[in-house]
């Protein structure tokens, strides 16, 4: 009888549900705090710091008013601006709020109309310039929001521009010279040249 009586005054309390809940609710609570608080104000503060022209969101000013940002396109449609890629946004061209691609597959009817619609658009408002349109210029990117073109692209639509600016065709060659970049590590992608800017 004394055997039995030292082994049940020796077990410990049975766990209730709330020793099994607290430690849920306590990580819980600490790592949302880490990772949705601290976090995000640590990484926002150094790359403010370090970073702060690309942290804001690459935005271009002219006169101190903000224009554009680097990251995004914006629908040029007078013959004195080069024009980009389509945007696929719904509603509002270049709307970041609405990112994606079309996701129109090649087999789409709707893609080739809209591929062609695009393609007499362009020989209509660039004459001069080579039957042969630059892809990049008639079909959307992944984002549908891309502000670089193709060098051959900005090349296609240098003689409209010239025309429209009242400069010289090496001109407007230079300016697209001056702002085109280099695929990465001379060999990785291609040049593309930044309209916005």
């Amino acid at each position: 009888m004394s055997v039995l009586r030292t082994q049940s005054a020796n077990q410990a309390p049975a766990p209730t549900r709330m020793s099994y809940l607290r430690p849920a609710i306590v990580m819980t609570v600490l790592l949302t705090l880490a990772t949705g608080v601290v976090y995000p104000f640590v990484t926002t503060g150094i790359s403010t710091a370090v970073f702060n022209y690309r942290a804001e969101g690459s935005l271009i000013r002219d006169n101190g008013v903000i224009v554009g940002s680097e990251l995004i396109g914006q629908n040029f449609t007078r013959d004195n601006y080069f024009w980009g890629r389509p945007s696929a946004t719904s509603d509002t061209p270049y709307n970041p709020m609405a990112s994606g691609g079309s996701n129109m597959a090649v087999s789409n009817p709707a893609l080739d109309k809209a591929v062609a619609d695009r393609v007499a658009a362009l020989r209509k408002a660039n004459p001069q310039s080579s039957p042969q349109v630059p892809v990049d210029l008639v079909t959307a990117s992944g984002s549908g929001l891309d502000p670089q073109i193709s060098v051959e692209a900005a090349q296609w639509q240098a003689q409209r521009i010239a025309t429209a600016r009242g400069l010289t065709l090496a001109q407007v060659n230079k300016l697209i010279d001056d702002n085109t970049s280099s695929p990465l590590a001379s060999f990785i992608g291609r040049a593309w040249s930044t309209y916005l800017s």
